[in-house]
């Protein structure tokens, strides 16, 4: 158990793979680093580590120098797999055995972001509580059945934990100094950082991030929440309004004066940027595309895809190759 209070170092191999969002690296190490200053000691030792030693490249272009290539038989307290975009093509026997291997040599496994899929896919989530990106959840749980797929922002089940993406990856980090190193240390890191909307394990990860809408209009942050979880299956305008407790016309003026478009647009534009996810970042036939968008058939959506990306999907997709 590492999510325990401990003085001893906690010794973190952080495993890189090209295609890492820079954002989930930064939030998994840097609170790290934060703890050992406040602290005053070496608390959190970590390595930097890929498959070959080279360096990987984040999704926004940018190499990463690393200390070492993985060595699998290693010994490290938490083995930690940080991946993103293009995760699957990862998932070469040579590697997956490597995980395997590193997971013996490790008291916990970590996934970040599209690192559980890496962990999935080596057979280290099945009969475990996982996560991991909200935009892959559906996916996920398809992929691995054995999985008991949840959409909390992290889960811990040791001897694994995953974590939804950079925020989520924060939130756990802290989770960790708290557990080992005290509440009063956790506070002061995340202060490092000016973050205080730590959240916990449990809440859902959100599709559109409401934090200023929440607080000064929480019934237009509630109606986006209602329309985030009712992509595949839209709900009117005025079954959204009567949840909120407003009238339509109600809910239509918050919108404009807050959001600055109507919520029947926005809730459209909420369900084809989904849509053009789905195009971009999978293989997905556009028929099931739609019918996961809300759309009655392919025509609908398409009509609907070009309006707003000024291509039908197929184009978008194809540009994509």
């Amino acid at each position: 158990m590492i999510f325990t209070h401990s003085d001893e170092p906690l010794d973190v191999t952080l495993l890189l793979f090209s295609g890492l969002s820079l954002m989930s690296l930064a939030a998994t190490l840097d609170p790290l680093r934060g703890a050992n200053r406040v602290l005053g000691r070496p608390a959190y030792r970590w390595k930097l580590v890929s498959m070959d030693g080279a360096m990987p490249v984040a999704s926004c272009g940018l190499p990463i120098p690393v200390d070492s290539a993985f060595d699998p038989a290693g010994e490290q307290d938490a083995l930690v797999v940080i991946a993103a975009f293009n995760a699957i093509r990862h998932a070469t026997p040579q590697i997956l055995r490597a995980l395997r291997t590193g997971a013996k040599r490790s008291a916990i496994v970590g996934g970040i972001e599209s690192g559980s899929w890496l962990m999935g896919f080596a057979g280290l989530l099945d009969g475990r509580r996982a996560t991991t990106h909200w935009e892959d959840l559906e996916d996920f749980a398809a992929r691995f059945p054995n999985v008991d797929v949840q959409p909390d922002r992290w889960v811990v089940d040791e001897p694994v934990f995953t974590t939804g993406g950079a925020t989520p990856a924060l939130d756990c980090m802290l989770a960790l100094i708290r557990a080992r190193s005290g509440y009063s240390a956790a506070l002061d890191v995340a202060s490092l950082y000016i973050y205080e909307e730590v959240r916990t394990g449990s809440d859902v990860q959100p599709i559109v991030s409401t934090g200023r809408i929440r607080q000064h209009e929480p019934r237009v942050a509630e109606a986006i929440r209602i329309m985030e979880t009712h992509i595949d299956g839209p709900l009117t305008i005025a079954t959204i309004a009567h949840r909120v407790g407003l009238s339509t016309r109600g809910l239509e003026t918050l919108f404009l004066r807050i959001v600055d478009v109507s919520p029947g647009a926005y809730y459209l534009t909420l369900r084809l940027n989904a849509a053009r996810r789905l195009v971009v970042d999978t293989n997905l036939p556009i028929a099931d595309i739609a019918e996961r968008t809300g759309f009655s058939a392919i025509a609908s959506l398409s009509r609907a895809f070009r309006r707003q990306f000024g291509k039908p999907p197929s184009a978008v997709r194809r540009a994509q190759m």
